[in-house]
């Protein structure tokens, strides 16, 4: 065995990943070439791919971009990106990895370069035998999606034959602004392409941590029996993040905030997965129907519902760890008089059978004392109180919490006698922690996500419905904040769990927000 099997034999993800499932030859082109996600993620996961044997042997990797690269340049870049010093066989990977790597340089709107770039891919698939198999990831800003599926179209690069090559392409998100702008770029594609072709990346759906969540449900049958109104007292699901503006993030984030960037999407993915009812298999048409029926299951809010089931704020200076962190408004790129969410905690119930009246709460926010990011299932407490407590509140209230992010596992809490001769209850927990049962740590999101488009398997990427079922639960939030007459934006102080007026949303119920 050469040295460079041997390391792709020790690679973890050669356990981690189906190793039967080697996708067909093809052509990878990543639009965007020169950004920051490309280097920071999906090279190297193409790269990690490779190297564990799951890419398949006729594959390259074509990057488009508008910087005036040659194929040499945009291969030195990308080695910078995936250089790694501990990695003792890396200089013997990479040069059997380079020769896949090629680059065209041309703006997203010139019909001459997507004609360049096909005639490049036609030459590739002779050199390198693809066999016309194409993946287009744009890891672009969104106001280039219409325009690179439309050029990509006009160009003959889209084939709508099932019986020859395909092509798939690969759209990050955000998708869309609002309800009207997701419509409108729903449309766009799809006078171009077939809905089994359209590939809506959400990576946290890419985790393995999410993905252990149906296992959990539908894998065990202590679970599910369990798993509705009738003894689920509340479910919470938090995100949360010690970062700030980093990177310069806040000329994007400022058009953005906390409810499009992450409850629109992530963390009502979340819901769905822990909301949805049993698939009958785990086909990607079974498993995105009933996520869907979760979204369309959501109330479409009045202004004064809004007020009272939302709360959003804004952080201002404070303290992490110790550290002075200044204001959101004082964060490089961000308006001086910003009215954007960094923070946005929200109330809802699903009009379905299994969960009326059960409360969903859901949060995140930036510059928060930590990073994590879990799901808390409570379920009921016994109707009777047959021991001695501490806390009568919460007695018998057992949780399920599930870690997402960072130490990806699962906890149960349940109550068990102090030893003693007094009945006294204590809280103990069995704990399950990803690394620590498998012996190795989880596949990267986009590891997971690109070997699945590239197997033409969609059950972690989102549909058409749902992305318009989740935009139509946000947008009445969007517009309410955006009337006249809208509460004024609240502030909180960088370290601490967000504006105190989140504490009222738990009112009425057994929950209390969890301070992680």
């Amino acid at each position: 065995m050469s040295d460079l099997s041997a390391i792709a034999e020790s690679n973890p993800l050669r356990q981690a990943l189906p190793r039967a499932k080697v996708p067909e030859p093809c052509s990878i082109v990543l639009f965007g070439a020169t950004g920051d996600l490309t280097h920071r993620k999906l090279v190297p996961a193409l790269y990690h791919l490779d190297q564990a044997g799951h890419l398949p042997g006729e594959c390259a990797i074509v990057g488009f971009a508008r910087r005036d690269w040659s194929d040499q340049q945009f291969r030195d870049e990308l080695k910078k990106s995936l250089a790694n010093p501990k990695d003792g066989g890396f200089e013997e990977s990479w040069t059997e990895f380079a020769p896949k790597i090629f680059y065209n340089a041309s703006n997203f709107d010139d019909p001459s370069g997507y004609r360049k770039l096909k005639e490049q891919l036609d030459k590739i698939d002779g050199t390198h035998g693809t066999r016309g198999n194409r993946l287009f990831y744009l890891a672009v800003s969104p106001e280039y999606f219409s325009v690179i599926v439309e050029q990509l179209g006009q160009a003959g690069l889209i084939y709508k034959d099932d019986e020859g090559p395909w092509s798939r392409v690969v759209i990050e998100k955000p998708f869309g602004h609002d309800l009207a702008s997701a419509l409108e770029l729903n449309r766009d594609v799809s006078r171009v392409l077939r809905e089994d072709q359209v590939y809506r990346i959400d990576h946290y759906l890419g985790k393995e941590t999410v993905q252990n969540i149906l296992a959990l449900r539908f894998g065990n049958s202590m679970f599910e029996p369990l798993w509705d109104r009738r003894y689920v007292e509340s479910v919470q699901i938090t995100a949360a993040e010690e970062l700030g503006m980093a990177g310069g993030r806040g000329g994007y984030y400022d058009t953005s905030g906390a409810l499009r960037d992450m409850i629109q999407n992530h963390l009502l993915q979340l819901l769905c997965l822990v909301a949805m009812e049993p698939p009958v298999d785990l086909g990607a048409d079974a498993v995105r129907n009933e996520r869907a029926k979760v979204l369309q299951a959501l109330p479409i809010w009045t202004a004064e519902e809004v007020e009272n089931h939302v709360v959003r704020g804004q952080y201002v200076a404070g303290s992490i760890q110790g550290k002075e962190v200044p204001g959101y408004r004082d964060e490089k790129g961000v308006a001086a008089e910003s009215s954007t969410d960094t923070y946005v905690a929200l109330r809802v119930t699903l009009n379905n059978w299994r969960w009326a009246g059960v409360p969903f709460f859901l949060r995140t926010g930036k510059r928060l004392p930590k990073r994590a990011t879990e799901i808390a299932i409570q379920f009921k407490k016994p109707p009777t109180n047959l021991f001695e407590v501490d806390n009568e509140a919460n007695a018998g209230a057992n949780l399920l919490v599930l870690r997402i992010q960072p130490n990806e596992g699962a906890s149960l809490a349940f109550q068990a006698k102090i030893p003693g001769s007094r009945r006294r209850l204590q809280e103990v927990r069995m704990d399950f922690r990803y690394g620590t049962a498998f012996a190795s740590p989880p596949p990267e999101a986009y590891e997971r996500l690109l070997l699945d488009v590239l197997l033409g398997d969609p059950s972690l990427y989102t549909r058409t419905d749902a992305v318009e079922a989740a935009w139509k639960f946000v947008d009445p939030i969007l517009k309410a904040w955006d009337a006249p007459d809208a509460p004024k934006i609240l502030d909180y102080a960088a370290g601490t769990w967000g504006p105190e007026a989140a504490d009222k949303l738990t009112e009425g119920t057994e929950t209390e927000w969890r301070r992680l």
